[in-house]
C-alpha cells in the first residue's frame, strides 16, 4: 500500500498534528511488535491495554505515523495524526484505501465454516486468477480492515472473511470491503448470547449486501433451513447451492474414499467429477460454492476443480494425523452446535476400532447452552460414537444428552485437558479414531498436541 499522510487524514477526518503530510506510509499496524519502517501505526484502546503507551516504541522501531485519541498537540518529527477514533479511523482509512480498486470483492460470512469457505473460494479463483484473501481469521473489526491494506495492484479478486457478533457489526463490515459478491454459508447460533434469536443473526449477516450493486451475486446455502426462506424474495441475484434438487450448483452421489470426498457436480451446463481431500458433507457444501463463485467470475470450471484437489485442512480445522495406528482428527479451532456434528459425522466414517468423541465446552450460547449441549450429545449418540470425553462444566449436559440415548455409552467427565489427556491415553488402541473439539477459549488443541 501507499498513502500520504495527508490522503490518511482526509480518509478519516483527522488532523495532523505535526510531521510532513507527504510522508509515504507504505504498512499499516495495530500490534506494536510487528513494525516495519514506512508503516501507521493504530493504537486502539482496549479493555486491559491501552496501545497509545507503544507509539514511542513503534516510531523506535521504525515506524513512520501514528493515529492518536488521546492528544491534542504535539511536536514531533513523526506523523501524529488526532482523530475521535482510533478504531473507527482504521475502518474509514480502509474504506478509502479500498475504493482505489476496481476488481471483484468476494465477502464471506456465515456461522461455520467461513474460514474453511474463504480457502476453497480462493483456491478455485486462483485457477485464473491473482487472489488476494483474507490471512487466517482476520475478519472482524479491525481484522478486515487490515487485509484491506494488503490489496495491491497485481491482484485481479479479493475474497474476504466477515465475522460478526453483534447488532450491527456486518453493516459496518460492509461499508469497508462494499463486496460485489457475497457468501452465506449457514445460519446457526453462534452468538446467540447478543443477537438472541436465529432470525437475528441472519437478518445481520445479510447486511454483507450493504453496498450492492445491480449486477451483485448473492451465493446461499440451499440446504439451511432459514436462508433457504429467501428463494423467490431477493431484490437481487440469488444462485443457491447445497443437495437440494433445485441448487444451481449440487452435489450428487457423495462417496468417501480414505481421506477423499468424491462427488458428481451437477451444473448448470452439466455433470462434472470432484475430488476433494477434506471428509464431510459441509467440505462438499463448501466446495461447491467455491466452484460456483469461480463460474461466475469467469474461471473454467474444469481448472476449478483441478485446483480444490490440491486443498488441504488449514490447522486445527479437521486436520487428520496418524500416530501410533490411531487417527487424531483435530477440528480443535472453535466449536458451535453445528460443527461438533458435522465433525462428529466424520468421525463416525471411521470402520476400524472405536470411535471416541472429545467434546468441551461450548460458549457465547447464552440460555440456549443448556439444550445445545445436550442435543450435540443426543446426536453423538445417535451418529454412533463409542466413547464420549468431555472438557468443562457446560460439557457435563452433553454427556447427559449421550446417555438419553446410549444409556450405557462409555462417557468420562473431564475437568480439564490435562484429565482428558491421561484418560485417552488409558483408554485408546490401535485401529481407534479420536475427534478433538472445542470452543477455542477451552484450548482443546492442548490435548491434540498430546497425543501426537
Amino acid at each position: 500500500m501507499k498513502m500520504t499522510a495527508r490522503e490518511i487524514a482526509e480518509a478519516c477526518g483527522g488532523r495532523l498534528l505535526c510531521g510532513d503530510p507527504d510522508t509515504v506510509v507504505t504498512s499499516v499496524s495495530t500490534d506494536s511488535r510487528k513494525i516495519d519502517s514506512g508503516t501507521l501505526f493504530v493504537p486502539i484502546k482496549g479493555e486491559r491495554t491501552n496501545a497509545h503507551t507503544f507509539i514511542g516504541a513503534t516510531f523506535a522501531a521504525g515506524a513512520l505515523a501514528t493515529l492518536t485519541q488521546e492528544h491534542d498537540s504535539m511536536e514531533d518529527r513523526h506523523v501524529w495524526i488526532r482523530v475521535q477514533s482510533t478504531e473507527q479511523a482504521l475502518q474509514q482509512i480502509a474504506a478509502a484505501y479500498r475504493k482505489r480498486f476496481s476488481i471483484p470483492f468476494v465477502g464471506i460470512t456465515g456461522s461455520v465454516g467461513k474460514t474453511t469457505t474463504k480457502e476453497m473460494v480462493a483456491l478455485a479463483l486462483s485457477a485464473g486468477l491473482n487472489v488476494m484473501k483474507t490471512e487466517g481469521n482476520f475478519n472482524s473489526q479491525i481484522g478486515l480492515p487490515l487485509t484491506m491494506f494488503t490489496l495491491d495492484k497485481s491482484h485481479q479478486v479479493a475474497v474476504v472473511e466477515m465475522g460478526m457478533s453483534d447488532f450491527g457489526e456486518m453493516s459496518r463490515l460492509a461499508q469497508i470491503a462494499a463486496p460485489d459478491y457475497a457468501v452465506v454459508t449457514n445460519i446457526g447460533i453462534s452468538h446467540i448470547e447478543q443477537l438472541k434469536t436465529q432470525q437475528n443473526i441472519m437478518n445481520e449477516k445479510l447486511h454483507i449486501t450493504d453496498c450492492f450493486h445491480k449486477n451483485s451475486v448473492l451465493f446461499l446455502n440451499g440446504d439451511d433451513r432459514l436462508l433457504t426462506q429467501l428463494r423467490n424474495t431477493a431484490k437481487f441475484k440469488i444462485v443457491w447451492f447445497g443437495t437440494q434438487s433445485w441448487c444451481d450448483f449440487r452435489a450428487d452421489n457423495i462417496r468417501t474414499e480414505k481421506a477423499s470426498t468424491r462427488f458428481t457436480l451437477v451444473a448448470p451446463e452439466g455433470l462434472y467429477e470432484v475430488r476433494l481431500p477434506a471428509l464431510g458433507i459441509h467440505n462438499v457444501t463448501n466446495a461447491l460454492v467455491g466452484l460456483a463463485v469461480a463460474k461466475t467470475l469467469g474461471v473454467p470450471l474444469e481448472k476449478a476443480i483441478a485446483k480444490l484437489a490440491e486443498y488441504r485442512p488449514l490447522a486445527m480445522r479437521q486436520q487428520i494425523h496418524r500416530v501410533n495406528e490411531v487417527t487424531v482428527i483435530d477440528d480443535s479451532y472453535n466449536a458451535s452446535p453445528d460443527a461438533i456434528r458435522s465433525s462428529v459425522d466424520v468421525l463416525c466414517g471411521f470402520h476400524t476400532g472405536k470411535r471416541i468423541a472429545v467434546l468441551a465446552d461450548m460458549l457465547e450460547l447464552g440460555e440456549y447452552s443448556q439444550k445445545a449441549h445436550f442435543d450435540v450429545g443426543e446426536y453423538a449418540a445417535k451418529a454412533g460414537i463409542d466413547a464420549l470425553v468431555t472438557v468443562g462444566e457446560r460439557a457435563k449436559e452433553i454427556v447427559r444428552g449421550a446417555r438419553s440415548v446410549h444409556p450405557e455409552l462409555p462417557c468420562f467427565p473431564c475437568g480439564d485437558n490435562s484429565e482428558a489427556i491421561t484418560k485417552l491415553k488409558s483408554i485408546l488402541m490401535g485401529g481407534d479414531a479420536v475427534l478433538v473439539k472445542g470452543s477455542r477459549a477451552m484450548k482443546t488443541d492442548q490435548i491434540v498436541k498430546a497425543l501426537l
